[in-house]
């Protein structure tokens, strides 16, 4: 009877912030839960239980208000729909999605140092998020923490770190760890998701590279052979015996 009176009170995400207004400090904060989700979008184009989002508001009714959200550099739900009722979300209400948290957050640490290690742990932990993930390329050694670390929700509702990168996530289906590729152009550090074997899942423009380069590969193999029919066709000429007969 009381969740049924709460849910009835609780406002909707038509009028709650998307955000917190906190501008990110760096453009990588931005970009690269956007490329998990760009390379999500094309692994799992066919599956329409799953919602990525970054830099977007949760809200929640395990914190002191349920109009105060925590906000994720990014965050995947699994069991949700990527769209509710065929629009884009403005924000993410636990109550709005048949009480579903997210299964992975990832806080990026910047300049400014964002309670990544604790507080924001907490929240997560009380949430019940699955995975906490937290990249930290450049002031790790001034957090006395790893560049990269996942951390797993244990039964006691505290997180443990895991070992090992990427770090298979068998609830998820995928791996997740750190890769350096050219993108844009650009040769530089990214995030990435792997499947059970460590083996990265390409983006499309490498998989599109991939193909020219079979498709290449294969032209000049065929060049070689009909090279190679066309010198012997020379030789049985300079014999008197015609090659097309």
């Amino acid at each position: 009877m009381i969740s049924d009176y709460l849910n009835r009170t609780l406002p909707s995400t038509e009028e709650l912030p998307c955000s917190d207004d906190i501008p990110v400090d760096n453009e990588d904060r931005n970009f690269l839960p956007n490329v998990l989700l760009f390379l999500l979008s094309s692994m799992w184009a066919d599956r329409f239980d799953w919602y990525f989002a970054a830099d977007m508001a949760i809200y929640h009714t395990t914190g002191i208000n349920p109009r105060v959200p925590v906000v994720p550099d990014g965050f995947l739900s699994l069991g949700v729909k990527r769209q509710k009722g065929g629009k884009s979300r403005r924000s993410y209400a636990t109550w709005e999605e048949n009480e579903i948290v997210p299964t992975i957050t990832l806080e990026m640490v910047s300049h400014t140092p964002g309670n990544e290690y604790d507080e924001k742990m907490e929240i997560y932990a009380k949430l019940g998020v699955l995975y906490y993930v937290v990249y930290n390329p450049e002031f790790w050694l001034r957090d006395r923490h790893q560049p990269f670390e996942v951390y797993k929700l244990g039964a006691d509702r505290n997180y443990q770190l895991q070992i090992g990168e990427p770090y298979w996530m068998p609830e998820v289906g995928l791996g997740i760890g750190r890769c350096q590729c050219v993108f844009n152009g650009i040769d530089r550090e990214l995030l990435a998701w792997y499947d059970r074997t460590n083996t990265r899942y390409l983006m499309p423009e490498e998989v599109a590279q991939q193909e020219r380069q079979r498709a290449d590969l294969v032209q000049l193999q065929a060049d070689r052979v009909q090279l190679q029919a066309d010198r012997l066709a020379e030789q049985l000429r300079a014999l008197g015996i015609d090659p097309d007969i």
